[in-house]
């Protein structure tokens, strides 16, 4: 039996990396990632360009990714931007734009695809290979796919290949960026051992500090604890888990198709909203993720039977509701519909913090399903509105 050759891609600082594309006098600096509109930045008369500066933020809203230069400076994504922005004053800040970084997600993703069409579908900038079957060393096979990577979006990939998933994961971070490393179950020892736990994909903040408390800091420690004392802390089905990872020891096969059970879109917004004083922004920002749900249906080739909303109020309380329609749609009207009327089974009587729809219950696209249609009409953001049954739960 072969042994498995199982490598794990993962493109470097992603988001920012395609924005540099575009602004390409930007490199070499700390750039932060999530802003809204605000921060696009100005065309000056001569043609150059004015930056938004992180010092000048102001809103709740967290950091989606940065540069290398201003991670080394402690800016982390999923950071709240204003402790960012105490970190790194002077850091350019930018918005987001997702629609280009799933453009070139399906960019890299197909360059890859001409090597093996075994690929796990991990995320927007992520993949597992399996090299198994491939013929070649697994350093030049790796190298061959970085390189039509960079050929095919002008970005930069790190990429591990090892025996299991476990290894190809950790070992993709080993380098970056632009790395290519190479793990075998001799290098547990020496490569692995002396990560911190937090390291390994699946243990999590809770049993970081669980492990710590028992004076397990890293993964060899991890290897030399006793199991003993492991099972009575995190029981047996845990405890035989973390023993095996930290041995390297891993067999989950890739998975190669999977369909989703959900497509979602939410917005936080950069304020409080109010169900009555900021109705039209409310209903416009809920009809945009309607439509934008849809376009997603129909870009992957799915209809929903269940359409479901989320929202957070202003005290960080969250309620969902969901409704399951007649017939499975994709069709943006629809789901704006059926949304509205999740919206009218939840007390609106407070601001809002964010507001989310998603379709769930999926099924193939049929031919039968019809293309989206303009979305109209006004939500029931109103408290005096007589049809809204706004305190119904």
């Amino acid at each position: 039996m072969l042994t498995r050759r199982i490598a794990h891609l993962d493109m470097d600082a992603f988001y920012a990396s395609v924005e540099l594309l575009r602004y390409p006098e930007l490199r070499g600096q700390p750039v932060v990632i999530g802003g809204g509109r605000n921060a696009a930045p100005e065309t000056l008369a001569d043609g150059t360009r004015r930056f938004a500066r992180l010092r000048n933020y102001a809103g709740r809203g967290v950091v989606t990714t940065s540069t290398y230069e201003a991670r080394a400076l402690g800016v982390f994504s999923a950071m709240g931007m204003m402790k960012a922005a105490a970190l790194a004053p002077n850091a350019i800040l930018l918005p987001t734009d997702f629609d280009s970084y799933r453009h070139y997600s399906r960019l890299f993703k197909a360059a890859v695809a001409t090597f093996t069409s075994q690929i796990e579908n991990r995320g927007i900038d992520e993949i597992y290979i399996d090299l198994t079957d491939l013929p070649g060393e697994s350093v030049d096979i790796a190298a061959r796919i970085k390189q039509a990577v960079r050929d095919a979006t002008a970005l930069s990939c790190s990429i591990s290949v090892a025996p299991n998933k476990l290894l190809a994961k950790i070992g993709s971070e080993l380098d970056k960026p632009d790395g290519l490393t190479i793990l075998t179950p001799a290098d547990v020892p020496t490569r692995i051992w002396p990560l911190a736990v937090r390291k390994v994909n699946g243990i999590g903040p809770k049993a970081t500090e669980k492990l710590a408390a028992c004076g397990i800091e890293t993964v060899g420690d991890l290897a030399r604890a006793d199991p003993g004392m492991l099972q009575e802390r995190f029981g047996s089905s845990y405890c035989g888990w973390l023993l095996e990872v930290a041995q390297g020891f891993d067999e989950r096969p890739l998975v190669v198709s999977s369909e989703p059970k959900s497509m979602s879109r939410e917005t936080t917004f950069e304020r409080d909203l109010h169900p009555r004083q900021d109705r039209d922004e409310l209903s416009a920002a809920f009809t945009a993720l309607c439509t934008r749900v849809a376009e997603d249906l129909h870009r992957k080739g799915y209809v929903g039977r269940t359409v479901g909303i989320k929202l957070r109020y202003n005290d960080f309380s969250t309620v969902t509701r969901d409704l399951t329609v007649v017939s499975p749609t994709a069709d943006a009207a629809e789901i704006r519909r059926a949304a509205t009327e999740c919206l009218r089974r939840v007390p609106l009587d407070r601001r809002l913090r964010l507001l989310g729809v998603r379709v769930t219950a999926l099924l193939p696209l049929g031919a039968q399903v019809p293309e989206p249609q303009p979305v109209q009409g006004e939500l029931p953001f109103s408290l005096d509105h007589p049809e809204s049954d706004l305190g119904s739960q």
